[in-house]
């Protein structure tokens, strides 16, 4: 039994597909887990977000998707919350126009309630239940699972919504010793040095373990397999990589990684 992690997608739906194809997971058996953020930026969004979605509804026990910030502020747009989702740097314009075929263009306080109403008619129904029930974090006998991190290292149970969706503390990366903890949101190349040596982009130093590898040209998705830390990663130009760790993993893991080995 395996958990096999996906790091922040971002709408690149042809790099998904080429990940999951790579991994060796026994779907009655396994669980996939992807840690949020399917939305915006990239390519094909509606693909990632059907994608995903019917991989959830044929097996909603092995496979769970988190919600990442992307997708909260999606949603607090859509109730008209708050208009972050459409700042320039979120890359929601890639999302906007690929669901409703119009770009996105505010000039007035009115074309704040259009563009709303129009995304709102153009994502699918089904979509917009499934990304509103996504859940905030996971926890297996391996790892617990987030978007982001941890609020001073408690238990997610004991964290708000907001650390766990959009954190980027450095206590966590640098300090925290619990139960092993897999995070995206904060690309790695942005974590400490210490734990990014030797891993091909992921980043370990303790007990936290991030696979955000990035957004662009060549920047991997990856996907880490738990408790084996075997990493799989697909390029935007059709390359893949496999990685099995074994330097430089901290001691806390090291155990685990052991008694996987001795159990297979």
């Amino acid at each position: 039994m395996k958990t096999f992690v996906v790091g922040d997608i971002h709408g690149r739906c042809a790099q998904l597909h080429t990940l999951l194809e790579m991994l060796p997971r026994e779907e009655q058996v396994d669980t996939l887990v992807f840690l949020g953020d399917l939305i915006d930026r990239g390519p094909d969004v509606p693909g990632c977000v059907e994608h995903v979605f019917n991989l959830s509804q044929e097996n909603s026990e092995r496979v769970i998707c988190l919600r990442g910030n992307h997708e909260q502020m999606l949603l607090d747009f859509l109730d008209e919350e708050n208009l972050i989702w459409i700042e320039a740097a979120t890359g929601s314009d890639h999302t906007y126009a690929q669901y409703t075929e119009t770009p996105l263009v505010i000039r007035s306080e009115s074309d704040f309630a259009s563009a709303r109403d129009l995304l709102a008619q153009k994502i699918p129904a089904e979509q917009i239940e499934f990304i509103r029930g996504l859940r905030l974090y996971h926890e297996d006998d391996f790892g617990i699972y987030v978007h982001a991190g941890l609020e001073n290292g408690k238990h997610p149970s004991e964290s708000s919504p907001a650390a766990l969706m959009w954190a980027r503390d450095q206590d966590f990366f640098k300090s925290y010793q619990g139960k092993p903890c897999v995070f995206g949101h904060t690309p790695t190349v942005f974590l400490p040095l210490r734990g990014r040596l030797g891993r091909h982009g992921i980043y370990l130093f303790k007990s936290a373990i991030g696979i955000d590898t990035g957004y662009n040209l060549n920047s991997p998705l990856s996907c880490l397999s738990l408790p084996d830390f075997t990493l799989y990663q697909a390029f935007s130009d059709g390359r893949t990589a496999t990685h099995h760790i074994t330097t430089l993993i901290p001691e806390s893991l090291k155990k685990m990684q052991r008694e996987a080995a001795g159990a297979s």
